[in-house]
């Protein structure tokens, strides 16, 4: 996420107090807009304005109480810092109550007055920060808040967004910890059936034993302890969504069964004799190529053409490296909320050095940190060192380097897929690959296609 420059909005009467103020702001590279009386600022704060508001409390016509009531009124989380005179401290404290980030008492160092305005600055961009992430989580949700504004992840968004209100079955692939389940629920609430069941099976930890009667439902005598009729997993997500997770690890032969229930939208409860119509949807999910293991002989060409009507893959964390760091301020936003703590302070460096990890988990693991963080049992030091002492120069080359990293993944090592990825001529690219000693064997068994 990109820094905003906040704005200082800077109220006093007397002329050559106010012309002092000007300057120490211009000194410490802060950009200041200052009025003469309270009325005139009112017109530049609001609640999307990047401002913070110094103001001093004796004024003519709208004292700085006023004023600060009033900025309350507009922006509860506006900074607000007042400038009191000596014997005014009871106001100050009455300033505090009623809203106030802070005081200064006159007379006051410079240091001082910038070390205070710098603090509620921060605090400003923040707040800004969050709410603009809020509002792009609350427009995500509407597609299973999939985050990220990478090419792999708008295709992601638009495939979500075309077939959720269609009956087709659809096959995700992605690594683990890609968001595959997000994607299910994502196509569950875009579509007419977001008011039936959403029903999640992980398929690789289902035992052979209970497969049946979990999934299919029993009636009373089926076996010993079944007492009373209970509907299976297909039948409780009629008129909504089934998810099957992990498909490639269910056992073959319960694949075959698997398949009846897919072909025919029927199931036949354990102990029954009668056949119970289901209206779901399927949606399953897979990190193995599924075609690879019905070459393998491990999984039904069947029920993989069955399932796979329209797949939708789902990139890895290190293929869409830019959408980090939106990801993780999202991460630790979702966080502070549910653990009751203040977000943390994201610098530069800190996403500079994420967007610099493999990222094996992926999103998952992603989160992970972003809750470590929050609950400070991590906190971002040594590895961050590199980091902050680079130069732009440095940065920029790093960040280059990962746009490179990612296209030769995406094109699987094809140098010359890679260069038009990126825009520049294959001249280029091979000079940059050699230049950052990029080791090819990485990409596609170390075959570089030119």
């Amino acid at each position: 996420m990109s820094e905003q420059a906040i704005r200082v909005v800077y109220v006093e009467d007397d002329e050559a107090v106010r012309a002092a103020g000007r300057q120490t702001f211009a000194l410490a590279d802060m950009d200041v807009i200052d009025f003469p009386r309270a009325e005139a600022a009112l017109a530049e704060l609001g609640t999307e304005r990047a401002v913070v508001l110094v103001t001093d409390v004796r004024l003519p016509g709208m004292d700085g109480m006023s004023l600060l009531r009033r900025a309350s009124e507009i922006d509860p989380d506006l900074p607000v810092i007042l400038v009191t005179g000596h014997g005014d401290v009871g106001m100050a404290v009455e300033a505090m109550r009623t809203g106030a980030y802070d005081f200064i008492e006159k007379p006051f160092a410079p240091e001082h007055l910038v070390e205070v305005v710098g603090r509620a600055m921060e605090k400003r961009r923040l707040v800004l920060e969050n709410r603009a992430l809020k509002a792009r989580l609350a427009q995500a949700d509407g597609v299973g808040g999939l985050i990220g504004d990478s090419g792999g992840m708008r295709n992601v968004r638009r495939l979500v967004i075309e077939l959720g209100d269609t009956d087709v079955d659809v096959l995700i692939e992605g690594e683990t910890g890609t968001g595959k389940e997000r994607v299910a629920r994502g196509l569950h609430e875009a579509g007419r059936r977001r008011s039936g069941n959403f029903v999640a099976i992980n398929c690789a930890a289902l035992p052979e034993s209970v497969f049946e009667s979990e999934m299919f439902g029993v009636e009373p005598g089926a076996y010993t302890g079944a007492t009373r009729s209970r509907a299976g997993k297909i039948e409780h997500a009629s008129g909504g969504t089934l998810f099957l997770d992990e498909i490639e690890g269910m056992a073959l032969p319960l694949q075959a069964k698997l398949l009846r229930v897919l072909q025919e939208r029927v199931v036949e409860r354990l102990g029954a004799n009668r056949l119970v119509p289901v209206d779901c949807r399927v949606v399953a999910a897979t990190k193995l190529d599924l075609k690879a293991e019905v070459a393998a002989g491990r999984f039904r060409a069947d029920l993989y053409y069955r399932l796979n009507v329209v797949t939708i893959g789902l990139p890895p964390l290190r293929a869409r490296r830019e959408d980090i760091p939106q990801l993780f301020s999202a991460f630790c936003l979702e966080a502070a909320e549910r653990y009751h703590r203040p977000p943390p302070a994201l610098s530069p460096a800190v996403f500079d050095w994420l967007m610099g990890q493999d990222w094996p988990g992926n999103v998952r693991e992603l989160q992970h940190v972003a809750d470590r963080l929050v609950l400070g049992v991590w906190r971002p030091g040594a590895e961050l060192a590199a980091v902050e002492g680079a130069g732009l120069a440095q940065r920029l080359a790093a960040f280059e380097h990962l746009l490179i990293d990612n296209a030769l993944r995406q094109c699987n090592g094809d140098v010359a897929a890679a260069a038009e990825a990126l825009a520049v001529p294959r001249k280029t690219l091979y000079d940059k690959i050699g230049r950052f000693g990029i080791d090819m064997s990485a990409y596609r068994g170390g075959e570089a296609r030119a």
